[in-house]
């Protein structure tokens, strides 16, 4: 019998405009749950909490260490799980290009280092056959996490929407649609200034509009509920409240829409999401082709310019079929999402002061509602999931992301 180990990250942004109440709750009941009813040794689960001064920090760089760590070391056989509770972000495409969801699903660290849907695509195709990565993300906009993974409970993703735009629907709007695009000119300038350099202007050019348009209301709203006096707030981080956020992080106060990727890239350099890093490398291509010359001697460029880049489409928010059936499959994961892509899921907090994602809390009472040892498969886990947060009042309506054969089996193991 395999080895089992576990990630969990519980991010609550304590004193930030995104604070949230629950997120810390729902790793410690995991946690107890994993060892409990799972049976996983306390040594082999890894906890990233930012209230927490005894865990690692939940930043992005620790988050993926952590991640690469499990992945790594595992053998056919292990059990592999990741439970992450804190925002979720759909960060809008640069360029026009659309992936399954036609934005950059991500997770938000702590520090603001996004961790976007091809990172776990890419994680996942390293698990070894034999062996199963399973992940919760009790986030918002947490559906197709794992980019290019069957959907089997939901509709998030263009497979189960192609039918939508047939009839007439119309796909979500991005950031480099007409009134908020950013020419590529623009966004090659503001990589390489943004490292120090910069380059003379030609001509007149539109200042972008990054931050009109109808952008998602900062405030967060709050989840209905049959039972009103639980107070419910959302785990969806609003475009311009992470703007804001990112602002201060970083002491730059030019960031908009479409300067986000370049913005994470000089902040964070080699630490950065691999896709952020692979953006920049094709970017300062475009410039030493158009005859600019370059400077290779900053540490973070250099970092950007060892990503391997097999086609420039892979920079944008998703690769188009060519490239991605290059990629490898991420056939060895299962994501249970929080809700759609199009979704909040609840944070929620009782008269009582105890705060739960509502996700986190429909798994454990799913679970509980099961003698010890007796499994659950990951579609009845959703399923039962989606009955109760609905009984209860809310809205959002978890998904189900894995192969025919991988549904069929029990949560965990």
């Amino acid at each position: 019998m395999g080895q089992k180990r576990a990630v969990l990250v519980g991010i609550n942004y304590p004193g930030t405009d995104g604070e949230l109440k629950g997120c810390l709750n729902d790793v410690a009941r995991m946690r107890r749950c994993l060892v409990d009813r799972f049976g996983f040794d306390e040594a082999g689960i890894r906890v990233l909490a930012d209230a927490d001064p005894s865990t690692p920090p939940p930043t992005g760089a620790n988050i993926r260490l952590e991640l690469e760590r499990l992945v790594r070391d595992a053998r056919p056989g292990d059990t592999l799980f990741f439970h992450y509770s804190g925002h979720g972000l759909q960060l809008p495409a640069e360029t026009g290009e659309d992936d399954d969801t036609g934005y950059d699903e991500c997770i938000v660290p702590c520090d603001l280092n996004l961790i976007k849907d091809q990172d776990f695509t890419e994680l996942v195709a390293k698990v070894p056959d034999g062996c199963l990565f399973t992940m919760v993300s009790d986030s918002c906009h947490s559906g197709g996490l794992i980019d290019k993974t069957k959907e089997q409970i939901g509709n998030s993703t263009k497979q189960n929407k192609n039918s939508q735009h047939r009839d007439g629907d119309t796909k979500p709007p991005s950031a480099s649609g007409v009134g908020a695009r950013t020419s590529l000119l623009q966004i090659i300038r503001g990589v390489v200034e943004s490292l120090g350099a910069h380059l003379p202007c030609h001509g007149h050019h539109k200042q972008s509009t990054q931050n009109g348009g109808k952008e998602p209301d900062a405030k967060a709203e709050a989840e209905p509920s049959t039972n009103a006096s639980v107070a419910t707030a959302n785990r969806s981080l609003p475009l311009p409240t992470f703007i804001e956020m990112l602002r201060d992080k970083t002491g730059r106060h030019d960031v908009g829409v479409g300067s986000i990727r370049t913005t994470l890239f000089h902040h964070f350099g080699h630490d950065a999401s691999p896709k952020v890093k692979r953006f920049v490398k094709v970017m300062v291509g475009r410039l030493r082709h158009d005859g600019k010359d370059v400077e290779q001697g900053h540490a973070a460029l250099r970092a950007a310019l060892e990503q391997d880049v097999q086609s420039v489409e892979e920079v944008y928010a998703g690769p188009p079929q060519a490239a991605a059936a290059r990629a490898a499959l991420p056939r060895n994961g299962v994501l249970i999402s929080g809700c759609q892509t199009d979704e909040t899921s609840a944070d929620a907090t009782t008269p009582d002061g105890v705060s739960y994602g509502a996700l986190s809390n429909a798994i454990q009472a799913v679970l509980a509602g099961r003698k010890r040892g007796a499994a659950v498969t990951n579609r009845e886990l959703v399923v039962r999931a989606r009955e109760l947060l609905s009984k209860q009042g809310y809205t959002q309506q978890p998904g189900l992301y894995c192969s025919d054969e991988h549904a069929k089996l029990p949560f965990i193991c």
